[in-house]
């Protein structure tokens, strides 16, 4: 797949469908021809004639609502524009880098698949791996952004900076926020302050780590945060700053031959009495088992049963929590008589995120005393 220029000029429908969310773009703008650490030391006293002694990023669209519009026809919210024109839509955006789109796919996120996601991290470790190239931004739906994101952050080998944004307004309505995260983004991709922290989720003006970071309101602009630790930094009108860096990060790279296994989430419930684990066990395609258990880890009795006929075949079963902030900690003998029967605990990951890793972990062991590392790392 060839790197191709972003499309042509944008027409008026979807010029207009911009208008409020590329005035807000325009406005971050005031401070970015200042920014010596976001262009490489470009110097703020002089104006950027030569457009080739900007940074390069390539951006890499898969769809979601920054990449849809409203259709009356239907009544609801359809995918309608490319990554290119997405990009065109911009304003200010020449300014900051010079911009190379690739189409990767087109779905909304809630249809994000591991084979996208593969796609997306060998792509994003080739580029990265050209000199020209400063860092790559990935357009996503937000329903699934964070998983794509933690995988990314897994398994992207380049310190060069990977950027995931999408939007919780459509380009269509008068309030949306795509540009302004689409300028952030790239600005962030081009910062030196970037390099070496990993995969970051841009969106509503803040720099998060794809670790930690989680959505947390279904509508909300300011819906993607880390709970329990804040942000690592900024991307205001003025600058691109960072005030932490992320310290629980690893690298398990995808090889020749991976092939991801099929990990499946159990939640608990009061009631929950184990038969949706033994229908999984039954139907015989589980490869591995994340339980959002409640509280502290905790699962009922008949589900821990369930749980032990799932360890006495071999498959690797990791406690996380639906709890959204906090740790699994073994304070009870329930809790107890599942690390002896071999479960991980998931540390402070959310269950999609324990998922994510325990996919990626188990293309290297299904062993629960080598796995625990992956996840106290």
């Amino acid at each position: 797949m060839g790197r191709g220029r972003p499309g042509a000029r944008v027409g008026r429908p979807l010029a207009a469908a911009f208008r409020l969310g590329a005035t807000y773009a325009s406005l971050l703008l005031i401070g970015v021809p200042t920014l010596q650490a976001q262009t490489g030391g470009m110097d703020s006293a002089q104006p950027v004639d030569d457009v080739q002694e900007l940074p390069l990023v390539v951006v890499l669209a898969t769809g979601g609502t920054i990449a849809s519009q409203y259709d009356p026809a239907v009544g609801a919210l359809r995918p309608a524009l490319t990554g290119a024109e997405i990009v065109a839509a911009v304003p200010g955006l020449e300014q900051v880098a010079r911009v190379e789109v690739e189409e990767i796919a087109n779905v909304g996120s809630k249809d994000m698949t591991p084979e996208i996601w593969r796609t997306l991290s060998l792509r994003a470790n080739r580029l990265l791996a050209d000199e020209a190239v400063a860092g790559v931004v990935v357009t996503h739906g937000t329903d699934t952004l964070e998983e794509t994101a933690y995988f990314l952050d897994l398994t992207v080998t380049s310190r060069k900076p990977v950027v995931v944004v999408g939007s919780q307004r459509a380009s269509s309505y008068f309030d949306s926020d795509g540009p302004r995260n689409m300028l952030n983004a790239v600005r962030v991709a081009v910062s030196a302050e970037a390099v070496g922290m990993g995969t970051l989720v841009v969106m509503n003006g803040q720099i998060n780590a794809a670790r930690d970071v989680t959505k947390t309101n279904t509508l909300d602009p300011e819906t993607f945060r880390t709970l329990d630790f804040g942000a690592l930094g900024v991307a205001d009108m003025e600058a691109v700053r960072f005030y932490r860096a992320p310290t629980r990060r690893q690298t398990i790279p995808l090889r020749e031959g991976d092939v991801l296994p099929r990990v499946e989430i159990v939640s608990q419930y009061a009631g929950a009495d184990g038969r949706l684990i033994r229908l999984l066990l039954e139907d015989g395609r589980m490869e591995g088992l994340v339980i959002a258990g409640v509280g502290l880890g905790h699962v009922s009795r008949p589900a821990q049963d369930a749980i032990q006929e799932v360890r006495s075949q071999g498959i690797p079963v990791v406690l996380s929590t639906r709890v959204y902030t906090g740790r699994v900690v073994p304070l009870y003998a329930s809790n107890i008589q599942l690390l002896e029967m071999g479960c991980v605990e998931a540390d402070n990951l959310s269950p999609q995120k324990a998922r994510v890793l325990l996919m990626l972990a188990m293309t290297r062991t299904s062993d629960p005393e080598e796995l625990k590392p992956f996840f106290h790392r």
